[in-house]
């Protein structure tokens, strides 16, 4: 029996489809196969995508109806598009009150670790993919089981088992696409303090493993920065920045190319190498 790789997916800010991770799925696991070269390769993957955003469509689309009936608004798609995308950034932060949307998101993490570990068991190696808002939340996610456990909400702790998996401790490739992540360091002094990757317990499980914290940003993706830059404590944690160019004739040049990085195998590649060397180093 070989040992399989759970892989978690965050989207980004906006209101995709239930299917978003779809696409980058069937990429990764193609790229993967081929790579790998043994028999059901793909087989040694197992996804779980995370569809945080569906918490807040809802309150969203009522609050677009109410200002649609409260008053003749300009741009109406652009503010629309602003009330997706910023919406989702603002009611994700945490607040002094009860029944906060950051401990909702949070929970729905839980619940995609929690099928993974079901299907590939309890120290199976994690990797996460995140892109846009979904690197800070998972960034914040693994943060507080890293350094502030006491933040974890009631929902999120109700969603979690004391495994290796679900307490973050065999968190090993995390890879962000087009972070926001430095406008959030704003909020802290010196700009903050990141996620461990590996967490610090990995090499209990699998002494061999080697983690890694790739962030891929388009110069033409005004959402993205590199990370490294921040400060020393960044310049350590995360692997390497990789600057893509990211979309298709009518996107990478502009700002658009924010949402195409999962097409891009400037990105794909780099992922799909970091599992393959992982699972040849869990399963000699």
């Amino acid at each position: 029996m070989t040992q399989k790789i759970a892989i978690a997916i965050l989207h980004g800010m906006g209101t995709p489809k239930e299917d978003f991770a779809d696409d980058i799925i069937k990429r990764i696991s193609k790229r993967f196969s081929r790579k790998l070269s043994c028999e059901n390769a793909e087989n040694e993957l197992v996804f779980e995508s995370v569809f945080w955003s569906s918490i807040f469509e809802s309150k969203q689309l009522e609050l677009w109806k109410k200002m649609q009936e409260s008053a003749q608004l300009d741009f109406p798609r652009l503010r629309r598009f602003i009330i997706e995308f910023l919406g989702d950034a603002i009611a994700y932060q945490p607040t002094m009150f009860g029944n906060q949307n950051y401990d909702k998101v949070h929970a729905y993490v839980a619940s995609a670790i929690n099928r993974l570990r079901k299907k590939v068991g309890s120290d199976a190696p994690l990797c996460v993919i995140s892109h846009s808002l979904g690197t800070i939340v998972a960034s914040n996610y693994f943060y507080d089981l890293q350094f502030k456990r006491k933040n974890r909400g009631a929902e999120t702790r109700r969603r979690m088992n004391q495994t290796p998996i679900e307490q973050g401790e065999t968190l090993t490739l995390f890879y962000t696409l087009g972070s926001p992540m430095v406008l959030w360091s704003l909020r802290y002094t010196d700009f903050g303090i990141p996620i461990i990757i590996p967490s610090p317990r990995v090499s209990e499980f699998y002494p061999n493993v080697v983690g890694e914290w790739l962030n891929f940003y388009d110069k033409d993706d005004i959402f993205a920065y590199p990370l490294k830059g921040m400060n020393e404590a960044y310049n350590l944690a995360v692997t390497k920045d990789i600057a893509v160019n990211a979309g298709g004739i009518f996107t990478s040049w502009s700002p658009l190319s924010h949402r195409d990085y999962d097409k891009d195998n400037e990105v794909i590649d780099p992922i799909v190498n970091g599992l393959v060397r992982t699972w040849r180093s869990i399963n000699g």
